[in-house]
This record gives C-alpha cells, structure tokens and sequence, in this order.
C-alpha cells in the first residue's frame, strides 16, 4: 500500500508521515521531493524553478514508487504537495493504473494556522519578510508563495480524503489516516517532552538549503 500525504507547504505532511512510521512496524518513509532536489542540484541556480514542472520529476517519482511499493512489504508512505490537477494524474494517478493501493490523504487547515506552523518549524524569516518586516532566504519564503494557491487548489473533490487539522495534533492526525486506511498503528510511544523532540528532529533533518 502507498500513503500519499498531500498538502500545503508547511501543512504537516512530514510530520505525520514520520509519526506513522514510528508507530507502524514495516512502514518507510520514501520522500518525491527528494527526486526533485537531485534535479535541481544538476541545474544553475539562475534558471532553477518549481521543480515539479520538469516532466523527469514526474516520470522519477512514478517509477520510484511503484518499484519501491512493489518491493517492500509494508506500507509505503509519501509526503509531498502536488496541487496541479495533470500533475496528480502523472503521478497518483499512474500508480493507480498500474494497480498499487494507493491511499491518497490531503491535510488542510486555515491559512493563519500553516502561517504559524510555518513560523514554528523554523520559516519566520519568510513570513516576516513577506509580510516587510525583515529578510528570508528564497528556499524559506517559497512555501509562504505557494501558500494561498495550494488551499484553494485543494480542496477539490479529486483531492481527497480531506483532512482538517487546524485543532488535531500530529498523533492524531496519524492515527486518523491509519483508520481510513486499515492500517494497525500502534501507540505513541513516551511523553510530551520526547515527542517534541522527535518532531524537532524530524523538521532539522528535513530542512532544505537549495
């Protein structure tokens, strides 16, 4: 099975995926974005862009992913934003044609909540120079751009099952998605202060600085 966690930058998609991991033996993480980092990587940076727009990003993803889910024998779980409607079908859709059970998920909530989650997970800078009260770096202030046309992209009906997680923490989040899905999450494991930390480690280890 593939678990794709779909969503606005900043929406909490990483989040979820990692804490469904951790609590689902046999589950991994395989990230798209990373497909698209590698190309961008292989371009100057003056003419960099989404890149989701390179149909190699689209076809690196389905082949990804279908010889991943193919091969392993649990669940597979992908965070990424995708928004645009032939996108989603190069991409879900395909692996859908191809015959995966593919169990599509899209975490909304209101704009000031992804603003303040954004500011929490180490972005401020992009929020404060979006809003001219200071500098961002290009890479922080992408998500705050996109922000306005992900919510209103989707919330389409081609992008469900849709999630509103404005007043739902991460666990349950995961748990709800792993109940939509028929997987058997087990509980989370220790408290309060070890959860943050595997959630601060979780947003360290996935900034990106191209």
């Amino acid at each position: 099975m593939l678990v794709w966690i779909n969503g606005p930058f900043g929406g909490g998609k990483t989040q979820t995926a990692f804490e469904i991991k951790r609590r689902l033996p046999g589950s991994i993480v395989c990230d798209p974005e990373t497909v698209g980092f590698g190309l961008n990587r292989m371009v100057p940076r003056e003419l960099r862009g989404d890149f989701q727009d390179f149909p190699a990003w689209r076809q690196g993803v389905f082949e990804v992913l279908d010889r991943v889910v193919a091969g392993h024998p649990g669940p597979v779980i992908a965070p990424m934003t995708v928004v645009e409607p032939d996108y989603f079908a190069e991409t879900v859709g395909r692996l859908r044609e191809r015959g995966h059970d593919v169990r599509h998920f899209t975490l909304l909530a209101e704009r000031e909540t992804v603003l303040r989650r954004l500011s929490e997970r180490g972005v401020g800078q992009a929020v404060r120079w979006l809003r001219g009260t200071g500098p961002a770096l290009r890479r922080e202030s992408f998500a705050v751009r996109k922000l306005d046309r992900c919510l209103e992209r989707l919330v389409a009906p081609e992008f469900a099952e849709h999630l509103w997680t404005d007043r739902i923490p991460v666990p349950r989040v995961a748990e709800r998605i792993a109940a939509s899905a028929g997987l058997p999450l087990g509980p989370a494991v220790g408290g309060p202060v070890r959860r943050r930390a595997q959630w601060a480690w979780t947003g360290l280890t996935h900034i990106r600085f191209d």
